[in-house]
């Protein structure tokens, strides 16, 4: 099937976080609409879903993040005042927000109590489908890949061939692996674009504990065998529901592949990685 075809598989992100690595930026503003170029953060998130074929969005927000619902709502009155004054360039940018025959909803997550829980948050709107899950922190340089055929769309496609979860892994550096969750390979390597079978994961670990430096990017394709698992997780690393954790259990009774990020990850969750992200895209960006 192509990437440009409509599947049924459902996009979760989960942007109930307060962003406190981004403060005094994310004071006011949810993080995920801190701006990188013309866009907002989440905005390359969903164009990334999108651009691999999903068609359903769920966010998992919070009281205080009523923007990020907004700005992928119709803004009529901003429509026509841009359409009366021939505005064409600038209002073709603002309808591309959100496609027609993409669906956004949004349920929101009453306690921060982790990645894993936030993802059972949307657990009655996503059902027995099959389902993606991106963190907003993290983008994939679309400059450096095609997000038609790589990436998220190349894990649902090999998931769709398989039915096999695929998570994303990147390798870093021995003083970073504390920072992530880090896969068990059974010390096997892995080239970009591919995928092979993990043993487990596990999360944060030392760089003496850690089995490879293969980092988990932030990107999952999941079956929905996962429900019950995350259900039955308790709180690991922070005293937070892990998702990992329940990846780790679903290993035990089926297949888990890692697959291997073709370019590289952004981290845009700290002020860092956002400004270095920013200046690579702006020089990467012909318009600047």
């Amino acid at each position: 099937m192509s990437r440009n075809q409509f599947n049924s598989m459902v996009a979760i992100i989960p942007v109930a976080g307060f962003g406190t690595r981004m403060l005094p930026a994310s004071k006011s503003i949810p993080k995920e609409m801190l701006t990188l170029l013309d866009k907002p953060l989440i905005q390359y998130v969903v164009e990334e879903a999108y651009s691999a074929g999903i068609r359903k969005v769920v966010l998992v927000t919070h009281a205080s993040k009523s923007s990020i619902e907004n700005h992928f709502d119709t803004n009529f009155e901003l429509e026509w005042q841009l359409e009366a004054k021939d505005k064409n360039e600038v209002l073709n940018s603002v309808r591309s927000v959100c496609p027609n025959d993409l669906n956004i909803c949004a349920v929101r997550q009453s306690r921060g109590l982790g990645l894993g829980h936030a993802i059972l948050c949307a657990q009655d709107i996503v059902g027995s489908n099959d389902f993606v899950v991106l963190l907003p922190d993290v983008l994939i340089n679309h400059y450096l890949s095609n997000l038609a055929e790589e990436n998220l769309a190349a894990m649902i496609k090999r998931f769709e061939n398989t039915s096999v979860g695929q998570v994303m892994v990147e390798p870093v550096q021995d003083d970073d692996i504390e920072k992530y969750g880090i896969a068990d390979l059974d010390g096997k390597s892995l080239l970009p674009g591919n995928s092979c079978v993990v043993s487990s994961f596990l999360e944060k670990p030392s760089k003496e504990q850690a089995p490879s430096n293969y980092a988990v990017v932030g990107r999952y394709v999941l079956p929905p065998s996962i429900w019950a698992l995350l259900e039955k997780t308790k709180p690991g690393a922070g005293g937070e529901i892990q998702l990992t954790d329940a990846i780790d259990k679903l290993i035990e009774t089926e297949k888990v592949e890692a697959f291997h990020i073709t370019g590289k990850s952004h981290d845009c969750g700290n002020k860092t990685g956002y400004v270095s992200t920013f200046l690579e895209f702006a020089q990467l960006d012909p318009r600047f």
